[in-house]
């Protein structure tokens, strides 16, 4: 007999010495077994892909998405081997809904893990998405928790414009001076060309206001250094803290993160909903597909042979309780008899010691009272 056949017979759990005597059942639970052997499969690959994504770590990954495999190969199999065919369609059914029920949380269960793989590059865009928003709030909320530095930069943007003032100031008078020298008339020139007494006080007041801009350079680049200082000391602070933060966000990729963007998804884009539904419908009809064989296929011999072996089971153990009952309730009476017998003998033996005692106790008062 080929081995592939005995081993989905066992993955059935088909009885192997009745499912010989009926060799029209074979085919029915090859294909039961399949499922059965498939479905596990399936279970074992979705787990470790699930347990990749926590552990990050094959080996682990592999152990446990056996192990998770084995169990619900196990369960699987418990399921469609308890199920007997009945002559009665609704009491099968009735019977059934408990583990069509479970059979439905397995199906959603093993899923869930190969939805997440099969959706993985739509779920990575989305978990870099969520992650530019972590970041951006980092920041924000970081900036927020350095007041100082706003507040050097305040002071930065005070000096720069004091600087701009001056400039200006130096400017204008700049070109104040141009226009005494080449005789342009304006309110505060004489329009006189040349380097007369109003051009050499222009010049005065531009070599004044020259210096005091070079002074104010000098003042403020001493205090704009020593502020660009502080800001470096805070700004390392602030990348100190947000690399603690970075690691984290980094680090959002676990599988609950990934269940949140597919769930994320599926709300944003009705393709995706409906295709995150098919799956799990697959999934569902594939870890039910046993249950459902059982209960649409014919009774067929192997049920009947099956049937009789167990009720040959009740029938022997009938017979060896009533056997065993008529044994207890012979032992029972013969106790019975035996000890009641035994009881009444010592009570008639008692009963004539006592009776001659008294008797022999009256004749004593009677010839007492006779003398």
């Amino acid at each position: 007999m080929n081995q592939l056949t005995r081993f989905f017979w066992f993955c059935s759990g088909a009885n192997f010495s009745i499912l010989k005597r009926s060799p029209t059942e074979s085919n029915k639970y090859i294909g039961i077994g399949a499922t059965v052997f498939f479905t596990g499969l399936l279970a074992a690959i979705a787990a470790g892909y699930a347990l990749f994504t926590v552990f990050e770590n094959v080996l682990p990954a592999i152990f446990f998405g056996l192990l998770w495999g084995m169990m619900i190969f196990n369960l699987d199999r418990f399921i469609v081997s308890s199920m007997r065919k009945k002559e009665n369609a609704w009491a099968e059914w009735k019977l059934a809904i408990p583990r069509l029920v479970l059979a439905v949380l397995l199906a959603l269960v093993i899923s869930k893990p190969l939805e997440l793989k099969m959706f993985e590059r739509e779920i990575n865009r989305k978990l870099d998405e969520k992650k530019t928003e972590f970041i951006a709030a980092s920041k924000l909320n970081l900036a927020k928790g350095f007041p100082e530095i706003q507040a050097l930069e305040v002071q930065k943007d005070s000096l720069k414009s004091e600087l701009a003032k001056a400039e200006n100031f130096r400017d204008q008078v700049q070109k104040e001076y141009d226009a005494e020298r080449f005789g342009e008339k304006t309110s505060g020139t004489s329009g006189i060309v040349g380097l007369g007494t109003n051009a050499k006080k222009k010049e005065q007041q531009l070599d004044a206001a020259q210096l005091a801009l070079d002074d104010l350079r000098k003042r403020n680049q001493v205090r704009m250094d020593t502020l660009d200082a502080q800001i470096r000391e805070f700004t390392a602070l602030r990348q100190l803290e947000f690399e603690k933060q970075q690691a984290g966000i980094d680090g959002f990729d676990g599988l609950a993160a990934r269940m949140d963007a597919l769930d994320l998804l599926t709300t944003e884009s009705a393709a995706m909903a409906l295709a995150n539904i098919f799956i799990m419908l697959l999934f569902i009809a594939i870890e039910t597909a046993p249950i459902f064989v059982k209960l649409i296929s014919p009774r067929g011999p192997y049920d009947d042979l099956l049937e009789l072996a167990e009720d040959k089971v009740k029938l022997f153990k009938g017979e060896k309780w009533v056997k065993a009952k008529g044994e207890s309730e012979a032992r029972v009476d013969y106790f019975q008899n035996t000890h009641f017998y035994a009881t009444d003998l010592n009570k008639e033996k008692t009963n004539r010691k006592n009776k001659a005692q008294t008797e022999s106790e009256i004749k004593a008062l009677e010839e007492k009272y006779r003398i």
